[in-house]
């Protein structure tokens, strides 16, 4: 990392994933920027109420300055107004999470969520974060709405994960990817076990309009004890309904009026650059 924008942004994106905060040196280490410029850019982001030190160990932490402007680009979009009772309908039938998540250029990112748990084994994963196209079943419903040819390049842009990183049964080739895409793509949503997660299954469908490239997915997840395999394709139809009342109402948000992820040639051009 050599730019100043490309350095702030690093440590803003390191700190995101460290709730209790992180000292400066290993801030330092883990971004590869010497230490003198890594203290003068926390200043820089202290004194803008972006970054606060902690008083007992002097770990720099996130304040909730960037949680608020996520928050309310969402509000303004209207993405959420739109979706929540969607979610909150499909939560109820299932009695597991529901989340939604957009397509935004290259990346397809969590944006809301509904519990339908109301005892017993519950997830919750933090929202805003990004979707591994190759082991989650949001990714995998994005991918197979997508030709062979642009998923291949969108999975080899993010990459794999490996079991050891996420679920003991995540993909560890191309080949077993496009597997799980292409019968996605047969079945109308996808079905996950344990790929991303240990110990949870998911399953999700594409959003999106006839004829016109996915918005975004809509998924179900929930413990591998109760989230069986029947289980989920009984609420296969129920999942492809709610997909299809989201892509009808995404009109409505000014943020599905955008333009979709780039294919592969745009792709090639990206990597040649």
């Amino acid at each position: 990392m050599n730019g100043v924008l490309e350095r702030t942004l690093g440590i803003l994106e390191l700190l995101a994933q460290h709730g209790n905060g992180l000292e400066l040196a290993s801030i330092a280490d883990q971004l590869g920027i010497p230490r003198s410029a890594v203290h003068r850019l926390l200043a820089d982001l202290v004194r803008c109420g972006y970054v606060r030190q902690t008083r007992d160990h002097g770990d720099y932490m996130l304040t909730t300055k960037l949680v608020s402007m996520g928050l309310s680009f969402l509000s303004n979009t209207g993405i959420v107004d739109i979706a929540q009772p969607l979610l909150d309908r499909l939560a109820e039938i299932s009695g597991e999470l529901v989340r939604l998540a957009v397509v935004d250029g290259n990346r397809l990112t969590w944006v809301a969520r509904a519990q339908g748990a109301r005892q017993g084994l519950r997830y919750d994963p933090d929202m805003g974060s990004d979707a591994l196209l190759a082991c989650s079943s949001s990714g995998l419903a994005w991918l197979s709405a997508l030709s062979d040819e642009s998923a291949l390049a969108l999975v080899a842009q993010q990459g794999l994960g490996s079991p050891q990183e996420f679920g003991p049964n995540a993909p560890t080739s191309l080949q077993a990817v496009m597997e799980a895409v292409h019968a996605a793509r047969e079945r109308g949503f996808s079905m996950t076990e344990e790929t991303y997660t240990a110990g949870l299954n998911a399953m999700a469908a594409p959003v999106r309009l006839a004829g016109q490239p996915p918005l975004g997915t809509i998924s179900i997840a929930g413990p591998t004890v109760r989230f069986t395999p029947e289980r989920m394709l009984a609420l296969g139809p129920d999942l492809l309904a709610m997909a299809a009342q989201l892509a009808a109402a995404s009109g409505s948000s000014p943020f599905f009026n955008k333009p979709s992820a780039p294919g592969p040639q745009a792709l090639k051009r990206i990597y040649a650059a």
